[in-house]
């Protein structure tokens, strides 16, 4: 039976090395994946999806205004899954459009993201994941400073904790942890490193 999974994490839980992996096993076996990640991860390039251990693959680079459901009908029918990276940037209407590639067209949508941004709000797509999916389930990572489970994300700006700004900034290691609670609110800023 077809599902919607929405699997969260905090940065470097290995969610993209898990939809390649994902991807690699359906492809194995004969069967046809979609991938698709948001445009707006630009670190490798538009339309890459990649892993910190270097590992990448191309996929189809998500629009605001891309219609999830179409793209599925065009681009793959025959699809035994579509899996979607960076899926804390889709919008509420293409959370949707996912349930009903799962619901009408009997796809497994498999969905990788952040849950809460660096100040700790919802990002839309999340928000709406956790509401549409049949299936949530939490990637673990340890805290950048302990050896706490990873449940937030710190921004660094020019080696300091930076909890404002916009929701949304690319970056990786240079610019976000992921820590525990307690590292969140104080971290040890002896240990983070000054970039540029």
């Amino acid at each position: 039976m077809a599902q919607l999974f929405f699997r969260y994490g905090a940065m470097n839980a290995g969610k993209s090395i898990e939809v390649l992996k994902v991807a690699h096993n359906y492809e194995e076996q004969g069967k046809k994946v979609l991938l698709m990640t948001s445009s707006l991860d630009t670190r490798e390039g538009q339309g890459k999806i990649a892993s910190r251990i270097g590992l990448s693959r191309d996929a189809f680079a998500i629009q605001d205004d891309t219609n999830l459901r179409e793209v599925v009908q065009v681009k793959c029918p025959q699809a035994a899954c579509v899996l979607v990276d960076e899926a804390q940037f889709l919008t509420i209407t293409q959370v949707q459009q996912l349930a009903q590639i799962v619901d009408e067209l009997k796809i497994p949508v498999m969905t990788f993201g952040l849950k809460n941004d660096s100040q700790n709000r919802l990002f839309a797509g999340s928000q709406a994941l956790l509401i549409y999916a049949d299936k949530i389930e939490e990637m673990k990572t340890i805290c950048w400073f302990c050896r706490k489970k990873a449940t937030m994300n710190l921004r660094i700006t020019n080696g300091q904790p930076d909890y404002g700004g916009e929701q949304i900034q690319i970056g990786g290691n240079e610019s976000y942890y992921p820590v525990c609670r307690r590292h969140y609110f104080k971290p040890p800023l002896d240990k983070i490193e000054k970039v540029g």
